[in-house]
């Protein structure tokens, strides 16, 4: 036999395969195909936010001015959507009560979002009195139905825009801070906030790194199928005269007492608010349930 040397025993260096880039857009297209009734939607909200946002812009006519010689005109002509009892466009009508509808909406979403994420994150890390006083409160807000829980904070609160916005987060609170309680009881026992614990960490450390950001999933999701009731309460207030006042318009007031007396003459008069708010509140929910499947670990690993 032969010596062996040691050039002999080296393997020939064979380069590492080149490993092909995932397209930017392949993540978007394969979400795209497991969710198309989610991927409609969010075209659909994106198209209301855009329309409603660009209002002032994409309004054939001013939602205020009143033309006598075109009371309840129907569609058509220089009214693509016909004018109301006091010869207002419906259309430009609609778009900026989108925009008022809208804008209360996201505000108390992100208010009530805000307030219920740091009640539940005080009432779950720190427990004991804090706690035990926090659910009762919870307990006792939840117990209400969220549209007589609005209505008795406008009676005390009176009809103003900055009221609505109140209101409508207040009702949002107690569900969304339990939630997170529910999941900082379960992650302040984690191995990785006990060793941090143990190194020296303050709470305020704690809180922010550790537990915060394992709970902006389940807000999100819980935010986005809020926002649904949010605009649904809202509209609800404005119908009832406890919400945005007129002139100013709303999805709500356009479906108020006027819109009802005229309806069998001017049906016209309250469709097009009626179909928008319809919409808008189906595309949420549809756009809620495939944001809750995407980021929710659980549904991930079966869908795998």
């Amino acid at each position: 036999m032969g010596k062996t040397t040691a050039t002999d025993s080296v393997l020939p260096f064979r380069p590492a395969a080149a490993v092909a880039p995932r397209p930017k857009g392949a993540a978007a297209g394969r979400w795209i195909r497991r969710h198309p009734a989610g991927a409609l939607s969010a075209l659909v909200l994106a198209g209301v936010l855009l329309a409603s946002g660009l209002a002032a812009f994409v309004s054939p006519h001013d939602p205020y001015a009143q033309d006598y010689d075109a009371l309840m005109r129907p569609p058509g002509g220089p009214y693509a959507l016909g004018t109301d009892y006091l010869g207002r466009d419906v259309l430009s009508r609609t778009l900026y009560g989108g925009r008022t509808s809208l804008f209360i909406s996201l505000a108390a979403i992100a208010a009530g979002t805000v307030a219920g994420t740091v009640i539940g994150l005080a009432s779950g890390f720190y427990g004991g009195w804090l706690d035990g006083i926090v659910q009762r409160v919870v307990d006792v807000m939840m117990a209400l139905p969220s549209i007589i829980l609005a209505l008795a904070l406008m009676a005390v609160l009176g009809p103003r825009t900055e009221n609505v916005i109140l209101a409508i987060a207040t009702i949002i609170v107690p569900s969304l801070s339990r939630i997170v309680r529910g999941t900082v009881l379960q992650l302040r026992e984690r191995q990785f906030v006990e060793a941090a614990r143990a190194l020296g960490a303050s709470d305020a450390r704690l809180l922010s790194r550790h537990v915060l950001p394992n709970t902006i999933a389940p807000v999100i999701v819980i935010a986005t199928n809020a926002l649904s009731g949010a605009i649904l309460i809202e509209a609800s207030l404005g119908f009832l005269g406890l919400g945005t006042q007129l002139p100013v318009p709303s999805w709500g007031n356009m479906l108020s007492e006027e819109a009802r007396r005229y309806f069998e003459q001017a049906p016209w008069m309250a469709l097009p608010p009626g179909i928008a708010l319809s919409l808008t509140v189906l595309a949420v929910n549809f756009f809620g349930d495939a944001l809750r499947d995407t980021l929710d670990p659980r549904l991930r690993r079966r869908q795998a």
